[in-house]
C-alpha cells in the first residue's frame, strides 16, 4: 500500500479519536498518537473525563493495538492560562462563555497543531465531526458533517485556511452509530465507552459551585426586578444566571419569570416573560471569516446562536473591525452574550464570533 503521509492524531481515550486512528492507519497513513494532559481542579483529577488515568490507559491500549508510537503532551499551564482563566473572567464579566470555542483555537489548534509542525506531519487530525473539502478556486471549506446531530462546526468556526489545509476529520463523513460499529469491527477497547458531554475542567460539576470554589469574589449577591423595575427578591451573584434561565430564581410568581438581562453596572437579575428573551437585532464580534470576509456588506444565510439550536435565516450585517450586525428573520429566545454566533451558506460553515453584550 502507497504511504498518503504521515499524521498527527489527537487521542483522548474516547470512541471517536479511536476510531478516527484506526481508520487513518487503514488509510495508509504514517500515524502518531498524541494525548493531551490538561488542568484539573486540585481534588477532582480522577473525575476530568478526558484526563483520568482510565482515559489514558485506554489512549495507550488503543495506540498499541494499532501498532502506532503515542505520546503525551503535559498542557496543564496553557489550557489553565488560556481557557479556564478566561473562562472565570467571562463570568465576572457578566457573559456566559463557551470555552470549548477558546481550547480549539488556542490548545487543539495551537498548541497541539503546533507540535504537529514541528514533528514535521503532513497532517493533523481529530475525531470532530466535520468536513473539509477544497472549492474550484483551491480554497477549503468546512462544511457540516454527515450526522447532523453531531455536527461540530461551530466549534470549529475559529480555524482558518493554513490549519484546515493541514486537518483530516476522518469520521465527518460518518453517522455516530456507524462510528460505533467500526469500534467494534476494530476490536478497540472503548467501543462501549460513553461519550462526555460536560466542560472537561468541571469534573461533572456544576460550574457554580466551580466558581464558588475558584472564584469566590465573583459571587455577590444583588437584587432582582422585572422589567419595570419592581423589586422581586434577590440573587446569589450574576454568575450564577444566563439569559433565558427560569429554574432556581429564588422568586415567587404566580407565572413563570425568565433572565432577560444581567445589570453587571448595578449588579441586578432582570427577569420577564418567556417573550421577553426573544430578540431579532443583535450584534457579533471577533469574527473569524474561513475563507475571507465576504464580498457584499449586507447578505442572507443561516446563523447559529448556540451549539444545540437550529440554524436561523437572517441578514449579517457586515461592519469595520470584524464585527457583524445580525437581523433575524424570525425573532429568537434567549441569544446570550458570550456565546458564539456562527454562519452557515447551506452546508458551508463561513465564519462566526462572539454574541456582545448590547449597552442601552
Amino acid at each position: 500500500m502507497q504511504r498518503k503521509g504521515t499524521v498527527v492524531i489527537a487521542m483522548s481515550g474516547g470512541v471517536d479519536s479511536s476510531v478516527s486512528a484506526a481508520l487513518l492507519v487503514e488509510q495508509g497513513y504514517t500515524v502518531i498518537g498524541m494525548m493531551l494532559t490538561l488542568w484539573s481542579e486540585k481534588g477532582y483529577e480522577a473525575e476530568n473525563r478526558c484526563c483520568t488515568p482510565d482515559s489514558l490507559r485506554l489512549a495507550k491500549m488503543v495506540a498499541a493495538q494499532l501498532n502506532i508510537p503515542f505520546y503525551v503532551v503535559d498542557a496543564k499551564k496553557p489550557f489553565y492560562d488560556e481557557v479556564v482563566t478566561s473562562f472565570i473572567q467571562d463570568y465576572q464579566s457578566g457573559i456566559t462563555p463557551n470555552p470549548c470555542l477558546k481550547c480549539n483555537r488556542l490548545i487543539r489548534w495551537g498548541l497541539l497543531f503546533g507540535y504537529a509542525k514541528e514533528m514535521e506531519a503532513d497532517y493533523f487530525a481529530t475525531g470532530h465531526y466535520a468536513l473539509i473539502q477544497r472549492d474550484r478556486s483551491k480554497q477549503c471549506q468546512l462544511l457540516r458533517a454527515k450526522d447532523k446531530t453531531k455536527d461540530q462546526t461551530y466549534f470549529l468556526h475559529v480555524l482558518n485556511q493554513s490549519e484546515m489545509e493541514k486537518t483530516l476529520f476522518p469520521i465527518g463523513n460518518l453517522l455516530k452509530s456507524e462510528v460505533r460499529q467500526l469500534a467494534v469491527q476494530f476490536k478497540l477497547p472503548v467501543a462501549i465507552r460513553k461519550d462526555s458531554q460536560d466542560l472537561c475542567f468541571l469534573s461533572g460539576a456544576d460550574y457554580r459551585d466551580f466558581l464558588m470554589r475558584n472564584a469566590p469574589n465573583s459571587i455577590q449577591p444583588g437584587n432582582i426586578y422585572d422589567k419595570n423595575h419592581h423589586l422581586l427578591g434577590e440573587h446569589k451573584g450574576l454568575a450564577f444566571y444566563t439569559i433565558g434561565q427560569r429554574k432556581n430564581l429564588g422568586v415567587h410568581s404566580p407565572k413563570p419569570l425568565y433572565v432577560v438581562k444581567k445589570d453587571l453596572e448595578n449588579n441586578s437579575l432582570i427577569v420577564g416573560d418567556k417573550e421577553d428573551t426573544l430578540r431579532r437585532d443583535f450584534t457579533v464580534s471577533g469574527v473569524n471569516w474561513l475563507s475571507g470576509i465576504p464580498k457584499k456588506s449586507r447578505i442572507h444565510l443561516g446563523i447559529k446562536v448556540r451549539y444545540q439550536a437550529p440554524i436561523l435565516d437572517g441578514y449579517l450585517n457586515l461592519e469595520e473591525n470584524n464585527i457583524v450586525k445580525v437581523q433575524l428573520d424570525d425573532p429568537y429566545y434567549d441569544i446570550t452574550p458570550g456565546q458564539a454566533a456562527v454562519f452557515y451558506q447551506n452546508d458551508c460553515c463561513i465564519g462566526g464570533g462572539l454574541i456582545t453584550e448590547e449597552k442601552d
